[in-house]
């Protein structure tokens, strides 16, 4: 039976850990999670307070998600409508 967590590998990380990981600006990351498509942990509160992003939630922001273009009827070329 293998244990549930590798230790080598966090279950979250630290706002510029998880931009450098995405690939994007750390204030980049934090538009996503206002805008409520990165759900991030605040723990504590004032000067203490710590953020963290759940690896798991990072790798499912990077699943391909459905384009809008492919929920929406795409124009034919030549059709003025």
């Amino acid at each position: 039976m293998q244990p549930e967590n590798d230790n080598s590998q966090p279950l979250a990380l630290r706002p510029r850990e998880a931009a450098k990981a995405l690939g994007v600006s750390p204030r980049f990351l934090w538009t996503l999670t206002k805008g409520g498509r990165i759900p991030c942990v605040i723990l504590g509160s004032g000067k203490r307070k710590t953020v963290l992003y759940s690896v798991a939630s990072l790798k499912g922001f990077l699943e391909p998600q459905p384009n809008l273009m492919d929920s929406q009827q795409q124009p034919q070329r030549g059709d003025l409508s």
